[in-house]
């Protein structure tokens, strides 16, 4: 039986919600098990995590590299050397059976630390493309668990490499697409879900692509669109629009229940960061992915590129996205019936909502070799 865990990730949601979602598997197998995190002081971590319950949350200091030449990555190092320290000692007090790490640049000096202990360790990589810390920690850590299959080629220098799909599919299996409807005004109705959405601040490109077909929304009764255009333009969007000349759309500023609506969902318009593919595949939602190009690495675009060569998806490049163009592919998806079920079915064999649990028996296998 496994005693403690201690968990690290942070800076966006992307990495702190498979976190707890491993947190709360774990608390599921192991009830009686004591649960720590490490993470930074100011990150978002800091704030989510303790909102989590019974789980013990640790800071330290540490900042990412710069990915040009600069100053600052000498303070970088630094604070990583320090950091390293303070994970070491966290970790000797803690004495976890294992660390797992959910990317962002805390994971670095907490996995580097307790692999250097000897302590189990295994870091989850929730995009295609590997990110820097996951790259520099996979010749360390145990295991690097990828969400997507399509991760092995960058990750040579890799121990073992184990596809356990995102753990946040684990939680989004469970979604409600009748609590979906309701939540929206929809219970009762039969009609099919277009959602759109650009992220918990929207996307203005999306936004205006949007509004430039929605004399064709209207005219398309047999569907109701959801459009969330992100807090941060809500009040501007709803200036401009008169509900009345549209009854089959539905706006708003933000969805808090989004597996449940996802669930309703029959083709989804939005981003392609992790934490949505790992819910899109996890529901089997075939997407329309527009990749924002303002990430690291362009990761996003490397994402909605492999979602669409699996058959699971279409993608359309931001530059290249207009209203006409995004109706021509929506049309091309929803009438086609049995396309649309094919690529429903492709999403769905990219997800493995088993993922928590997988990780969790890939855990006590390392904790057990351990002892």
């Amino acid at each position: 039986m496994m005693k403690k865990v201690l968990l690290s990730g942070g800076g966006t949601g992307g990495h702190i919600y498979p976190a707890l979602s491993i947190a709360k598997a774990f608390r599921g197998r192991f009830p009686e098990a004591e649960i720590g995190y490490i993470g930074t002081k100011n990150g978002l971590e800091s704030r989510i995590v303790p909102k989590a319950g019974g789980i013990t949350f640790f800071d330290v200091e540490i900042q990412g590299f710069k990915r040009k030449l600069s100053l600052d990555n000498l303070k970088t190092v630094s604070k990583f050397i320090g950091a390293v320290r303070d994970c070491k000692e966290i970790i000797r007090r803690f004495e976890p059976d294992a660390v797992v790490g959910t990317g962002g640049y805390v994971s670095g000096p907490s996995l580097y630390a307790a692999a250097r202990l000897g302590v189990p360790t295994l870091i989850l990589e929730p995009d295609v493309l590997p990110g820097l810390t996951t790259r520099f920690l996979s010749r360390y850590v145990n295991v690097v668990a990828i969400s997507l299959s399509g991760s092995e080629q960058y990750l040579s220098k890799a121990k073992r490499v184990l596809h356990t799909g995102n753990p946040r599919g684990t939680e989004v299996v469970r979604a409600d697409g009748q609590a979906g409807r309701k939540s929206l005004g929809l219970e009762g109705s039969d009609k099919p879900i277009i959602l759109f959405v650009g992220g918990s601040r929207g996307a203005k490109p999306l936004n205006d692509a949007v509004f430039q077909l929605l004399p064709r929304l209207a005219e398309a009764q047999r569907w109701h669109f959801v459009y969330v255009t992100g807090e941060v333009h809500y009040e501007e969007v709803i200036a401009k629009l008169n509900k009345e000349q549209y009854p089959n759309l539905t706006v708003k500023p933000f969805i808090y229940n989004m597996p449940d609506v996802l669930a309703a969902t029959s083709l989804v318009v939005g981003r392609a960061g992790a934490s949505t593919l790992a819910e899109l595949t996890a529901l089997g939602v075939p997407s329309i992915l527009i990749p924002s190009p303002y990430v690291t690495n362009n990761h996003q675009e490397v994402n909605a590129r492999w979602i669409e060569e699996q058959g699971a998806g279409r993608m359309i490049l931001e530059r290249d996205l207009t209203g006409d163009g995004l109706w021509s592919v929506i049309s091309e998806m929803t009438e086609d019936d049995a396309g649309h079920e094919k690529m429903s079915q492709a999403a769905r064999e990219l997800g493995r909502p088993d993922a928590a649990e997988v990780i969790i028996d890939e855990l006590v296998q390392l904790s057990r070799s351990k002892q």
